[in-house]
């Protein structure tokens, strides 16, 4: 689409339109106008006229989604070859309308729709009416509240937001503003990891002496997420300083108290210093739940920093049939869950909390505030300056969405949200279980089902049942109108991973991909035996019985 030809200025409203003959044509004499008296870009008419096509839009968004198919089948470039390479040097006529059907037409079938009810392949980005427009409420208003000076009612209201989820989630006292430690809001857990390593570091480095760096050593289980090693890295921390401890499908994949132990131990017996531990509630794979009380008790024993991630299911927590799973939780240091995950916050909202908030802005204050960043009103009080407790200094009002969604949905509307895909997935695991041609791999905990197609046995060793269940993986992905799933690989098995949280999702959703799942079984199923057949009729015109019992007998018939 490229940007018009020709265009002039109506001096009457502004706007460019394509050139006729009826009309002057700019050449590049033409002295542009003066820009018109109050700035058109924060026109409040203009933007409740836009403001209505956007929201229109989006409405006929989720009433059509079932139009798209969950994943595009789009191959790299295929939009870049679509767009300018240029922007337009001057507004088309209709400028906003033009570039909503550029998003309809050009951009939306080229998405991941992860909104779609038969999107299962990714934990949910979960969204609500309250969140979206909590989050266009906050950039309407658009401050950038780095310092309590610089928005004092969005910084209060952050620490009444996060005190109010934390007790909903029933953490410690002892992580809430009221229980004297405090939480933040971030963008992501990576952040938020990042934020209490570079805390615990500089706290182990003011023992020990900043030299000794290189000796400091992490701590995670093989199934941690892939951002805390990132972490360690950005901080400085060694490669070679990195321990990620395996484990076992008997302990359902979560970290081993006594394997922290012995590799904690071994280091300090080696003139290290063991210094931060990451454990999860609801690992990625398999949602694997790292026993938090245990893993604290070994920690404490060399002064390491322990942080929990529950990314994922941390908003399960607002469940009490889920509160066990925190059991311990007074003894950490850190704790951080994604709000945005499962908990209809929309994107961009984790939370963090700290034990110790004053370790945080230890590590992360600036050393020397700037004079313009000082209020006369904050003076002689013990205010919050969020710009301290976090890697950027610019942040955003995300307190005003979260707030939102509590008070509009309420802790009892979040519990029936999460308990609903819980019963979906346990839906899911039943039908799984039902067919003999099928296994559960991993035990569901939230809602997640992990599960694979049993290899005939003929077919010999589980590198053989990976391959198979890869290929189905990829047919079920295959079907036009979905479900769309992931895979995960723990322990040397290959798993296909349905993960139901899509806040569009319902029990028929469910059922069909199950449905799906199952077609696509068969119908490769089929065609091994069928492989199997042909190979023996071209080596010999009469099958052996030998052969026959290679093929699945329920199959025979069809081939």
């Amino acid at each position: 689409m490229a940007p018009p030809s020709q265009c002039h200025v109506d001096t009457g409203n502004g706007v460019h339109h394509n050139g006729g003959d009826a009309v002057p044509v700019e050449t590049e004499t033409t002295v542009p106008p003066p820009p018109p008296q109050g700035s058109r870009q924060l026109d409040p008419e203009e933007f409740r006229r836009q403001g209505h096509q956007v929201v229109d839009f989006i409405a006929d968004y989720y009433a059509r989604m079932g139009d798209y198919p969950v994943h595009p089948g789009v191959t790299p470039g295929f939009l870049r070859r679509q767009l300018p390479a240029e922007a337009p040097p001057r507004p088309e006529p209709g400028a906003f309308a033009a570039a909503l059907r550029d998003v309809r037409d050009l951009i939306l079938p080229g998405m991941t729709h992860w909104q779609s009810p038969r999107h299962f392949a990714h934990f949910p980005a979960s969204s609500s009416t309250v969140g979206a427009l909590g989050e266009a409420l906050a950039a309407g208003i658009n401050a950038v509240p780095f310092t309590w000076a610089a928005s004092p009612a969005a910084t209060e209201l952050e620490m009444v937001v996060v005190d109010w989820l934390g007790r909903a989630l029933h953490l410690p006292e002892g992580l809430l503003f009221r229980g004297g430690g405090g939480g933040t809001l971030l963008g992501t857990s990576c952040e938020a990891v990042l934020c209490a390593l570079v805390a615990a570091r500089e706290r182990k480095l003011a023992e020990i002496g900043a030299t000794r760096i290189g000796d400091l050593v992490v701590y995670c289980s093989d199934q941690t997420h892939f951002a805390f090693l990132k972490a360690a890295r950005i901080a400085g921390i060694r490669r070679d300083r990195c321990r990620e401890l395996a484990t076992r499908r008997d302990d359902m994949f979560a970290l081993s108290p006594t394997e922290l132990r012995a590799a904690m131990r071994a280091d300090a017996d080696a003139g290290l210093v063991p210094l931060f531990l990451c454990a999860t509630i609801g690992t990625t794979q398999t949602t694997a739940v790292d026993p938090v009380r245990e893993l604290c008790a070994v920690a404490a024993a060399h002064g390491a920093w322990v942080h929990v991630d529950a990314a994922y299911a941390g908003s399960a927590l607002v469940c009490p049939e889920f509160r066990h799973l925190v059991r311990g939780g007074e003894a950490v240091d850190s704790f951080s869950m994604n709000a945005h995950k499962w908990l209809l916050a929309n994107n961009d909202c984790c939370a963090l909390w700290a034990r110790a908030p004053s370790l945080l802005t230890a590590a992360l204050g600036a050393e020397q505030d700037s004079y313009i960043l000082r209020d006369a009103a904050a003076e002689g009080h013990d205010v919050v300056d969020y710009k301290d407790w976090s890697v950027t200094l610019t942040r955003r009002f995300r307190a005003l969405k979260l707030w939102l969604v509590l008070r509009c949905y309420g802790v009892e509307g979040l519990r029936d949200h999460i308990r609903a895909h819980v019963r979906m997935a346990a839906s899911f695991e039943a039908m799984v279980r039902a067919d003999a041609r099928f296994e559960v791999v991993a035990p569901r905990r939230f809602a997640l089902v992990c599960f694979r197609l049993r290899s005939p046995e003929k077919l010999g060793g589980e590198k053989a049942a990976n391959e198979l269940n890869r290929r189905l993986l990829e047919e079920v992905n295959g079907a036009c109108s979905g479900p769309y799933m992931s895979s995960a690989k723990v322990g040397g098995v290959y798993m296909l991973r349905c993960a139901i949280g899509s806040t569009l999702t319902e029990e028929r959703h469910v059922r069909d991909a199950w449905k799906v799942v199952q077609d696509r079984a068969a119908s490769l199923l089929r065609k091994i035996n069928g492989d199997n057949l042909q190979r023996a009729r071209l080596s010999s015109p009469h099958l052996s019985s030998a052969l026959l019992s290679e093929l699945d007998p329920s199959l025979i018939n069809l081939l």
